[in-house]
């Protein structure tokens, strides 16, 4: 996931997706893909791993990769459908929240929804507000110009500091 503020990117997240792949239909248990915003912001001040049934806290708090279940964890952004095609997001409880299931990030593992770590969602949580845009795409992020322009930044910025690295090995030898 690519966080952008006026078109340049800002932060990344690794996030989960549906095993069941993409798709729009009620029952599916699929992830809907193109245009959404946040609806609804829950679960401000909630600790990390603090659970969530129905959207309302349930006073139990999970570490992260604890064995046995799968809740909902620490916030949710609840997502709205702007497309013919994802208008019933919101009716299908389309979130965006945290896992506990944290080793699974990366791989489609949801029932639906995008699942992210404790820590990114709380960072993603305050950093955007009810009516954030959201675009799910299929594919990754190298696909998008966001994307590209995020990873190119990095490529530049890993670079110059390789540089930087490098002036100071040479700045060291040139002392002795």
């Amino acid at each position: 996931m690519l966080l952008t503020q006026d078109g340049r990117p800002v932060r990344e997240y690794a996030i989960s997706t549906s095993k069941f792949g993409e798709g729009y239909t009620k029952g599916s248990r699929k992830t809907p893909l193109g245009l959404m915003s946040v609806a609804k912001k829950i679960g401000a001040n909630a600790p990390a791993g603090a659970v969530f049934k129905s959207r309302k806290r349930t006073g139990e708090v999970i570490r992260p990769n604890a064995p046995g279940r799968d809740p909902i964890v620490t916030r949710i952004l609840w997502l709205r459908g702007h497309q013919d095609l994802n208008k019933n997001t919101f009716g299908r409880y389309i979130y965006i929240h945290g896992t506990p299931e944290e080793r699974r990030i990366g791989e489609k593992a949801s029932y639906g929804c995008v699942r992210m770590r404790s820590e990114d969602i709380i960072d993603l949580y305050d950093r955007v507000g009810v009516g954030a845009e959201v675009r799910i795409i299929r594919g990754r992020l190298s696909s998008t110009t966001a994307g590209r322009a995020h990873y190119k930044a990095l490529a530049q910025k890993e670079e110059e500091l390789n540089k930087q690295a490098k002036q100071v090995v040479l700045n060291d030898l040139k002392a002795l």
